[in-house]
């Protein structure tokens, strides 16, 4: 009697219903810069000097460039002194702002620091 009720659902059991499986999402490809033209490179000296954090994930998703554009850029504004490495962990670099009014800031803020924990001795 098992043989007899397991045999027709295992012959018919491919056939008989089929899993329907969901669609998934679909990503829109994104439609990003290949090239560097006077009005991008304009944009990139002036706009990523002012950004807190500066990575290639942070320019890729702002400007709307490839990957390459944006290593590319970093390197040129690290050269010309516009931003500083903070972090270099293997391919994963994260540059800020190196700018006079930064570095003067910076420099107010460790002098106040430090005369408030001499205050508090």
């Amino acid at each position: 009697a098992k043989a007899k009720a397991a045999a027709p659902t295992s012959s018919g059991g491919k056939a008989a219903k089929k899993k329907k499986w969901s669609k998934g999402k679909v990503k829109d490809k994104a439609q990003h810069a290949v090239a560097v033209d006077k009005v991008l490179f304009d944009r990139i000296v002036k706009e990523v000097p002012t950004f807190r954090m500066i990575s290639v994930s942070t320019l890729i998703d702002r400007l709307k460039v490839n990957g390459s554009l944006a290593r590319r850029a970093i390197q040129h504004l690290e050269k010309e002194g516009h931003i500083k490495r903070i972090v270099h962990h293997s391919r994963q670099l994260i540059y800020s702002a190196y700018t006079p009014a930064f570095l003067s800031l910076r420099r107010c803020l460790v002098f106040v620091l430090a005369r408030a924990t001499a205050a508090a001795d």
